[in-house]
């Protein structure tokens, strides 16, 4: 398993993608800004309708808020920040996808906006590829790869990369 730090913390199998022995990956699919992304399956804890969320005064608008999930305190992330693109407000098929990131010893909780989220699908090494360094209007560093699925492109985004940033501005893990 890979490891990358953020903030002072060592997060494991965040950047690698960790294609299984057929070159396939079974990941959660969701919308964000009219594009696809998606996330490794074995990430997502669970998928609850929003929650009130109170912000962070001077915290980095990609981490900008926090809900109390199950009688935790959430991190909230809007990768819309991390990918440039125009806020937009929740709609009745908004979501919060909980995710579980391994962090050195510890577990970093965090609860990812989705417009929409689709469906769980396997996903093909074969299929995917590296962002082009030209074209592509978003980060490099945030996307692991492009796969194609059907007619769609998803997005498999570097959570690591992207919230290297807001850690590092936050003092969290350092």
């Amino acid at each position: 398993m890979s490891a990358r730090s953020i903030g002072g913390w060592l997060v494991k199998g965040s950047a690698a993608i960790a294609w299984d022995a057929h070159g396939e990956l079974e990941v959660l699919t969701f919308d964000l800004g009219g594009e696809r992304f998606a996330i490794e399956a074995t990430l997502v804890r669970e998928i609850v309708e929003l929650l009130p969320e109170t912000a962070v005064p001077g915290a980095p608008v990609l981490v900008g808020a926090v809900v109390n999930h199950r009688g935790r305190i959430v991190p909230v992330a809007d990768l819309r920040a991390a990918f440039a693109m125009v806020a937009a407000p929740p709609t009745v098929e908004s979501r919060l996808v909980v995710a579980e990131l391994a962090l050195d010893d510890e577990t970093l909780l965090l609860a990812l906006r989705a417009d929409r989220v689709r469906e769980v699908v396997t996903l093909a090494e074969a299929s995917s590829e590296d962002a082009p360094s030209v074209g592509v209007r978003w980060p490099r560093a945030y996307m692991r790869r492009l796969v194609r699925s059907g007619d769609d492109v998803i997005v498999l985004p570097d959570l690591a990369a992207i919230l290297a940033p807001a850690f590092d501005d936050t003092g969290v893990g350092g």
